[in-house]
């Protein structure tokens, strides 16, 4: 006879998925057999295949997720067939008794609602849409991007505080790179720079992506260019000890911190992050005519299908050549 708790872990690791669920004595093989099953059981197994996998952002935002509503729940268990419309609207209203934005409150909703599908498409519970009465939207956001001006008056600014300086040359050289995302330019190695091109992949997406090397570029490396020990590009991870991770974003926070006295200093009213570089590369790109093609590959987007077709018409040469126009304007 197998319990419950095997039914589920067994299922999540994939050694029940070419037949059916057993469950316990009855021998039924339907998911409505399985929704007095563990809910948390399963999500917990969900955060160790992500652990598993090496996923670390989804990691540490699963495990937001079930921490929150664990303590919604009183840490008592919930089955999948407790787990249902009146429960969320019920967590809904807890996270928003405790102040947090409908962007928040949607974050965890999405969350719990991808490891609701999977329970679904695993055959554990059938699908009895208990997301129907709350709110999993993305509202709008505040503005992200900034112009050529708001652009050259950061690059100008004079700055004495070299960590304030840092964080200012890291966000130009984001830009420079067409909104390279922090993670990317904190992994990027003195080896990825060869014959004049920058090879990375998107730690993201794992997609492999080529910028030209230009002189602006060159000078924020050598500004803050690493001893020869160091195999890093910039001084954001400074060793490898296994903790690279936690090196990263300890510098991000500083840096995002510094960003805000820069936007101050620059007189932007904007709220001035590294994603704010991205932002402004395309929208910057998009007012210059540039093909909309040419900023999607030059972007490294390649998760919709009429993306990928137009990407396989542009040439490296187009989005480099692209990226020398918006960063000439930057720089006047």
């Amino acid at each position: 006879m197998i319990n419950g708790q095997d039914i589920i872990i067994n299922v999540c690791c994939g050694i029940q998925n070419d037949g059916p669920v057993a469950t316990g004595d009855s021998g039924a093989n339907t998911a409505s057999g399985t929704s007095g099953l563990s809910f948390f059981l399963f999500f917990q197994e969900q955060i160790n295949r992500q652990e598993r996998n090496g996923c670390q952002r989804t990691l540490e935002t699963y495990r937001a997720a079930y921490n929150k509503f664990k303590k919604f729940c009183n840490d008592k268990d919930v089955t999948f067939d407790t787990f249902d419309a009146d429960l969320l609207e019920g967590f809904q209203s807890y996270l928003r008794h405790h102040d947090l934005s409908m962007n928040t409150i949607s974050f965890y909703m999405r969350i719990l609602r991808s490891v609701y599908r999977k329970s679904v498409e695993l055959g554990i519970t059938v699908d009895r849409q208990p997301f129907k009465h709350v709110y999993t939207g993305q509202p709008k956001t505040a503005k992200r991007a900034i112009g050529i001006d708001e652009l050259r008056r950061i690059k100008e600014l004079q700055i004495d505080d070299r960590e304030v300086r840092f964080a200012r040359d890291l966000f130009l050289f984001s830009f420079y790179t067409r909104g390279m995302s922090f993670v990317d330019i904190a992994y990027l190695q003195r080896s990825d720079v060869k014959d004049g091109i920058l090879t990375y992949k998107r730690r993201k997406t794992g997609q492999q992506l080529t910028v030209s090397w230009e002189a602006s570029m060159q000078e924020i490396v050598d500004e803050y260019s690493q001893s020869g020990h160091s195999p890093y590009l910039l001084p954001i991870i400074k060793k490898r000890n296994g903790k690279e991770r936690n090196q990263y974003r300890h510098v991000q926070t500083l840096v995002n911190s510094h960003l805000k006295t820069i936007a101050q200093m620059a007189g932007i009213n904007c709220r001035l992050t590294m994603y704010c570089a991205r932002h402004s590369w395309a929208s910057i790109a998009r007012q210059l005519d540039i093909p909309m093609r040419v900023i999607s590959r030059g972007m490294g987007h390649n998760n919709e299908l009429t993306t990928e077709i137009y990407l396989k018409s542009v040439d490296c040469q187009s989005v480099d050549q692209a990226n020398r126009e918006i960063i000439s304007l930057v720089r006047g």
